[in-house]
């Protein structure tokens, strides 16, 4: 599982960042990859990054404005031309349908492949095997809404020597064992999973936030997450400009982290006014908050693994 950041731009497109689109990668988990909002310019993006538009599997979009979903329909266009012939979900607000299919009408624009339009409201929005995405409503001018990808925990590994010494050999009994059931050995007693199987293998997770001044509900969304991506559009000493345009600071993004109890804080969306040393004010800013804190770059990647440490790669060139 790992988060790579196709734009952290806010508002309008500059030099150094993108407008706003991140993938979630899960090629180890599903071999497919989710988006989280499409910026435009996005397509353009994904051709530097390891990533195949016929592997996307899921778009989630937090809000309607123009920086989060003008890149939609070209993306969802060139899909069928990149060899996409797979259902392609699209998670929104209300106007997310209707946004896409003026725009393809228009152009005359016409995809391969079935496109499956769910319409968000709070709490589970989709579960499976593997996952549960929640969604929480933010505060902001139009219905932006914040994601949250639940791991659902494994079955610890079956201790095989464990499993022999208890009289237990290889074969069809370790399954039994893995779902759960007891197993009679040869001497006729009944060996329970808990003492061949070790500790459950804990399930990762990961909130991403739409555009929002600070809320309860992010913090209740991000509870105990791996990692929070939260958008810092403005510096602390722009809070009162920061709360006008409905956005937060890299304080109040920080203090939602710190409430929130999470492992690690990701900045996104970032105003082109703050550059070089003023993006290395913004860290320091949160820092004085909430210590694991980074600010994202475009093609920046983040793996999230099941362990303590969790670094960020190397942007790719």
């Amino acid at each position: 599982m790992e988060l790579y950041f196709l734009g952290t731009g806010a508002g309008s497109p500059s030099k150094p960042r993108n407008v706003s689109s991140i993938a979630l990668n899960l090629c180890d988990e599903r071999a497919m990859w989710w988006m989280f909002d499409c910026g435009e310019a996005t397509q353009h993006q994904i051709l530097y990054a390891p990533l195949k538009l016929s592997k996307l599997e899921f778009v989630f979009i937090t809000h309607v404005h123009g920086d989060h979903i003008f890149g939609l329909p070209g993306m969802l266009s060139s899909r069928s031309f990149q060899g996409g012939d797979s259902l392609l979900t699209i998670f929104g607000p209300t106007g997310v349908r209707q946004f896409v299919h003026a725009a393809l009408e228009a152009s005359q624009s016409h995809v391969k492949y079935p496109i499956q339009y769910i319409t968000v409201e709070p709490g589970v929005i989709y579960e499976d095997e593997q996952f549960v995405v929640s969604a929480a409503k933010l505060d902001h001018g139009v219905p932006s809404f914040g994601y949250r990808i639940q791991e659902k925990d494994k079955v610890g590994a079956l201790q095989v020597e464990k499993a022999v010494a208890l009289g237990i050999p290889p074969g069809p009994a370790y399954g039994k064992l893995k779902a759960g059931i007891s197993v009679k050995n040869d001497e006729g007693r009944f060996v329970e999973p808990h003492e061949v199987i070790g500790t459950p293998i804990v399930g990762r997770a990961v909130t991403i936030l739409g555009d929002t001044r600070k809320c309860q509900n992010a913090v209740d969304l991000a509870i105990g997450s791996d990692v929070l991506v939260h958008e810092a559009t403005f510096a602390a000493e722009d809070k009162e400009l920061a709360h006008s345009f409905q956005h937060a600071t890299t304080i109040e993004a920080a203090e939602t982290a710190k409430e929130a109890g999470v492992k690690r804080l990701l900045l996104t969306h970032i105003s082109a006014r703050y550059q070089g040393e003023g993006e290395h004010q913004l860290v320091r800013e949160a820092k004085t908050v909430f210590s694991n804190v980074a600010i994202a770059h475009d093609h920046e990647r983040f793996e999230i693994a099941r362990r303590e440490t969790m670094t960020f790669n190397e942007p790719l060139n």
